[in-house]
């Protein structure tokens, strides 16, 4: 095990974890919501360190990151464990499974780093599970890619406190948070958690400098009204800045949840409704013409066309502008 950081002792035999906005209260032997950190003799410890579920080189736009680094590849690691508990999680498997399907060796940091670098590939992305529950594990491996000349990416649900975000976000390039509703009472029932910190950890990452991009599922009769998915865009649009891509994935049946799969002219609605207020809109986990290319708010021309992983630049110059009417694309080539 691996000593956790970002905690206190409250007693003599009370721990509080202070990673998360959870605050779990633990005692000798207990295991904290995220099944990733657990006291043992009066410490908390890492549980899930360099304990790694899954390392595959994958398509920069699988995270999803529309706008960084477009047609690009990243080497993605992963472990166990989550912080929240959505009852429609898409990969629990792993999120919601603890300690106990940890039977795989530590890797050292720096052999993901070496891995990534014989691979070819320019960065790290610490996804698939809840990145921050392995907090300690990131760090460290971020640190050293940075030192490597590697960008690190975070796929995350964004539960985390300020200060040890501070610390995370200083080593970060690029993340993707995935905001589940803009409804409290949604992340109470559904998620086991709470709204504002997840905002709060959004504009963060943009007062940190990150390139940021947004995940929004759809789910059938729960969040997938044009009114809510307009309010998410609204609060983008005011706080994160109009160039912030928004990525609309359809839903399917998972884990507790057994509501329908998104119909398409859902999902399609829900992408009307947010292009009203945001240039940069995309439809996920299903192949779409008009939710992948991504267009000049300029001149409304391709800059990017998609077709499932097949990317082709299609209308930037070399500078970074579209080719036909001049505008600056906000993106990172």
């Amino acid at each position: 095990m691996k000593a956790a950081r970002y905690w206190r002792a409250v007693s003599e035999s009370l721990i509080e974890c202070e990673l998360c906005p959870h605050r779990c209260r633990l005692r000798e032997g207990r295991i904290g919501r995220c099944r990733a950190r657990g006291v043992d003799e009066g410490r908390l410890y890492s549980l899930s360190y360099g304990r790694i579920s899954s390392a595959h080189v994958d398509p920069i736009e699988k995270k999803p990151l529309y706008h960084f680094h477009p047609g690009g590849s990243v080497f993605s690691i992963g472990s166990w464990g989550c912080n929240l508990s959505c009852m429609f999680c898409q990969n629990w498997s792993i999120s919601q499974q603890g300690p106990e399907r940890m039977g795989a060796p530590i890797t050292p940091p720096e052999e993901v780093i070496a891995a990534a670098q014989q691979q070819g590939s320019p960065g790290i992305a610490y996804t698939y599970n809840e990145p921050i529950v392995t907090f300690e594990y990131v760090v460290e491996c971020a640190r050293i890619a940075r030192e490597r000349g590697l960008w690190n990416v975070l796929v995350t649900n964004g539960y985390i406190n300020p200060e040890p975000a501070s610390e995370l976000l200083s080593l970060m390039d690029a993340l993707n948070v995935d905001v589940k509703s803009m409804e409290d009472e949604f992340y109470r029932r559904y998620c086991g958690g709470t709204l504002q910190p997840v905002l709060d950890f959004c504009i963060q990452s943009r007062q940190a400098g990150c390139h940021l991009e947004i995940t929004y599922l759809v789910i059938t009769n729960h969040n997938d009204q044009p009114a809510q998915v307009e309010e998410l865009a609204l609060w983008i649009r005011d706080n994160l800045g109009p160039s912030t891509p928004l990525h609309l994935s359809a839903y399917r049946p998972e884990y507790r949840f057994h509501e329908p799969s998104t119909p398409r002219h859902v999902l399609d609605r829900a992408w009307e409704a947010a292009r009203r207020h945001l240039p940069y809109v995309y439809e996920g986990n299903v192949l779409s013409d008009k939710g992948s290319h991504t267009l000049c708010p300029g001149c409304g021309k391709e800059l990017i066309r998609r077709w499932g992983y097949d990317i082709k630049i299609v209308g930037i110059a070399d500078l970074g502008a579209c080719i036909h009417c001049r505008r600056p694309a906000d993106l990172i080539l």
